[in-house]
């Protein structure tokens, strides 16, 4: 389906952040974050390579990361029966621009030894400066484009980038040295799993744009996930932040049709998928730590409700997975 979305272009998701952006660098003491400036003068965050980092620096970068257009919060639940004791909160009225146009981690940014110097380097990018490079196809589907003169973006990566991946952001989006952040959040840290649990919303949107429905249907984006503590082994690491969408995250979307909505509450929630029902971690190991042979369907929400302006209308779909959870990080699990 060809997506009828238009982008309100008035909205700078770098330009909405830029507050977040000066908050995370001038309170970086009581973040325990470490900012530093290259000789060109671009600034680099690092929230968990060396620095200890946190929960509230992580809330803060996943708000960066939405562009300024989500709210995230932290939430203790220790009602009768819960599902984990602390959550990430999201939500967003411009689902679309916060998730895909800003969010999602679809820039690849890799460099040779050779160019580093030292040892090969990849990152996937996300935030709002992915909006000023747009080198990704999504945005010629979402019609999009920020022209802002300062941007941030944020690495999953569990080192600070070399100088020749910063030179090649800033080309790409146009900014001179000193108008770029880069914050550094390793998935085995703690700022890191809350940027990625914090995710739980996009991985929805992406899905529902893989699914093919028109983007133009989305007008509200809410949702949870619970928080687990980071594994300090890289791939436990990452299959915890994973497992806590797929088998603990819960996602309410508003939609304007009722077919949208039956058709995103029956496919959206991860349960459809062929590799559904084991921990992503063993997922990931048993194909080779290639996740292009994992089934794509599986990157969702365990559980959806989707309403509809057009009815009023409410449906749900999915289920969260307790026991799978509670296996994999009770008892000193890895």
């Amino acid at each position: 389906m060809t997506s009828t979305f238009q982008a309100d272009a008035a909205l700078s998701v770098n330009a909405s952040s830029e507050p977040l952006v000066a908050r995370l660098i001038d309170d970086a003491a009581r973040l325990h974050v470490d900012v530093t400036r290259t000789e060109g003068g671009t600034v680099i965050v690092d929230a968990g390579v060396n620095a200890k980092g946190g929960a509230e620096a992580g809330v803060l970068i996943a708000r960066i990361c939405m562009g300024g257009l989500g709210r995230v919060a932290r939430r203790i639940a220790f009602d009768d029966a819960p599902l984990w004791p602390s959550f990430i909160e999201v939500h967003t009225s411009n689902p679309v621009l916060a998730c895909l146009a800003s969010q999602y981690a679809g820039w690849s940014l890799a460099a040779t030894k050779e160019q580093t110097g030292g040892r090969k380097f990849f990152s996937l990018g996300s935030g709002p400066a992915r909006a000023l490079a747009c080198k990704e196809p999504l945005f010629d589907e979402l019609g999009y484009r920020d022209r802002n003169a300062q941007g941030a973006l944020v690495m999953e990566v569990d080192r600070l980038p070399p100088q020749v991946v910063i030179d090649k952001v800033l080309n790409d989006c146009g900014l001179q040295p000193e108008n770029l952040v880069i914050a550094v959040t390793p998935t085995h840290s703690v700022a890191g799993t809350v940027q990625v649990v914090a995710r739980v919303v996009e991985v929805a949107l992406h899905k529902t744009h893989v699914l093919g429905v028109d983007l133009s249907e989305i007008v509200e984006g809410s949702g949870s996930a619970p928080l687990p503590p980071p594994s300090p082994d890289g791939i436990q690491a990452m299959g915890r932040t994973n497992d806590a969408i797929l088998y603990g995250g819960r996602v309410h979307l508003t939609v304007k049709s009722d077919a949208v909505a039956k058709q995103l509450a029956a496919e959206l929630p991860s349960s459809n998928a062929r590799d559904y029902g084991r921990p992503f971690a063993e997922i990931f190991t048993a194909f080779n730590y290639d996740f292009y042979q994992i089934d794509p369907a599986l990157f969702a929400p365990a559980e959806v409700w989707v309403s509809s302006l057009e009815s009023g209308a409410t449906w749900h779909g999915g289920k969260v997975d307790k026991p799978l959870l509670d296996a994999q990080w009770l008892g000193g699990a890895a």
